[in-house]
């Protein structure tokens, strides 16, 4: 009897007690702004610093200031800039725990890099003072520090565990489902609309190329291209947020994504006409369309949204949590 209650309370410490101190999000959801300011432990991070080539361990929080700065323009509404740190420390911190499972292999040393396209943006001091002048460069980071530390270790969660907070700067006026412009579905990265988007700089472009450079580009003989009037696109498939899903260039097939990095396109929201030797590519929005839009969390702020709701409009189903260790 003593042996079984003795393994009774063993198992109450492990359920109560250690198995809880070990989850990353301990404090369970948060509660509405009270003034009080709930600092987390330090949290350290193995940053390959690609620009430097060297592998530099930043605390958590004064990561985010130079990940904030270099992803979401300093002139932004100041409870976008929060929505932008929780999403960056939420990326962090899911990165982190992947690298603990298995190294990166594109930084084996680092549990993140600062190379935008393959994690996160990041500038040092030193680069802000540059691109900001020095007189500005107190006023805008005093203000990125505000939205970093009135958010101290908040993550976003879904089903208990971090999701993976993909954000781009403007949609074409919807985002899209995840597994339409990926290859997988995932439950918190789907379609809602983003009418805040049209309101952005970056919502339209159009780029044009002449016949050779287009040829080039596409990897079609000049002379295939110049004796046709039809241009060798056809759209086979199109997502729900109105993007290129799949398209047919001449005899390949590729996905709207790889389409737009063919052509250097901000987005695969796209439309096309030919005028003489030249081809006119018109998109709308920038980037891949998933997840939260930069412009659009603006632009709810804007209209009078806090950074908790801006988080859950975008990132469906999810719970806001804060680290504590």
């Amino acid at each position: 009897m003593r042996k079984l209650i003795g393994l009774i309370i063993i198992t109450i410490v492990l359920l109560v007690v250690i198995i809880p101190s070990s989850i990353i999000y301990l404090a369970g959801p948060l509660q509405p702004e009270t003034g009080v300011k709930v600092q987390p432990n330090p949290i350290y991070l193995n940053v390959l610093n690609v620009k430097a080539q060297q592998i530099e361990v930043m605390e958590l929080e004064d990561y985010l200031i130079g990940v904030v700065a270099a992803e979401m323009p300093v002139k932004f509404e100041l409870e976008a800039l929060k929505a932008q740190a929780v999403a960056a420390r939420t990326y962090a911190l899911k990165r982190k725990e992947l690298a603990q499972k298995e190294p990166n292999p594109h930084h084996p040393g680092a549990e993140i890099c600062t190379d935008s396209v393959h994690c996160q943006a990041w500038a040092s001091p030193k680069e802000l003072k540059e691109r900001w002048g020095l007189i500005q460069y107190f006023a805008y980071r005093k203000k990125i520090s505000r939205a970093v530390q009135e958010t101290a270790g908040v993550v976003i969660t879904h089903q208990g565990k971090l999701i993976d907070p993909v954000y781009h700067s403007t949609s074409n006026g919807r985002t899209d489902n995840a597994g339409q412009v990926w290859k997988f579905d995932i439950p918190y990265l789907v379609a809602v609309e983003s009418p805040w988007d049209l309101e952005s700089t970056k919502y339209r472009e159009t780029i044009g190329y002449t016949l050779p450079e287009l040829a080039e580009k596409i990897s079609i003989p000049l002379a295939q291209l110049a004796s046709s009037t039809e241009l060798p696109f056809r759209i086979l498939e199109v997502t729900d947020g109105g993007r290129i899903k799949k398209i047919q260039v001449g005899n390949q097939e590729y996905t709207g994504e790889d389409f737009r990095r063919l052509l250097s396109l901000n987005s695969a929201s796209v439309t096309w006409k030919r005028e003489g030797d030249k081809v006119f590519f018109d998109t709308l929005g920038y980037g891949h369309g998933v997840g939260m839009s930069q412009y659009g969390a603006n632009g709810m702020a804007k209209d009078g949204r806090d950074y908790q709701q801006i988080l859950t409009y975008y990132y469906t189903g999810v719970q806001l949590y804060r680290v504590t260790s």
